[in-house]
């Protein structure tokens, strides 16, 4: 398995695997995502690969084919009352259905650890759905832990 920056080829399987992590996420929380849609165009995409040095995209091909990505933000702490550092937060992390449990995500997730401490990141977070099990299990099997947590009351 190789893991590299996406490229303006891989849109095609990005667009597929779009679908696939959408539809996750539709069936855990219908209330907020649409069923068969995708999270960015392909216009967007080419967009978000021109910029690799502030929402750094991966892909793990084996093959010509993409078996996942890892799209990625960077993000800077800054305030008064903060400590300044980068942080490399990780948007959006899918693996083809037909390739899980096949160290897929943990390849890219140990890319992803490498290239943030490369880099010089202080830190590497993410968002996830409640209700996403599998996600959840995922990344604390691998160190993650709580960093702050949203609350929502559906009026």
């Amino acid at each position: 398995m190789n893991i590299r920056f996406a490229e303006d080829r891989d849109i095609p399987a990005l667009m597929r695997l779009l679908l696939q992590v959408n539809n996750v996420h539709a069936d855990i929380r219908p209330d907020i995502f649409l069923r068969d849609r995708r999270k960015y165009t392909q216009e967007e995409l080419k967009d978000i690969l021109s910029q690799r040095e502030s929402t750094p995209v991966f892909v793990a091909e084996e093959g010509d084919r993409v078996l996942g990505y890892a799209f990625c933000i960077r993000q800077r702490a800054r305030g008064e009352n903060l400590v300044s550092h980068d942080t490399l937060y990780l948007d959006d992390l899918c693996v083809d259905e037909c390739a899980r449990e096949k160290g897929v995500g943990s390849s890219l997730y140990r890319h992803l650890l490498c290239y943030a401490k490369e880099k010089g990141y202080y830190n590497l977070t993410l968002n996830v759905w409640e209700g996403n099990e599998g996600a959840i299990s995922f990344y604390r099997s691998r160190g993650m832990k709580i960093l702050k947590t949203q609350m929502e009351q559906i009026l």
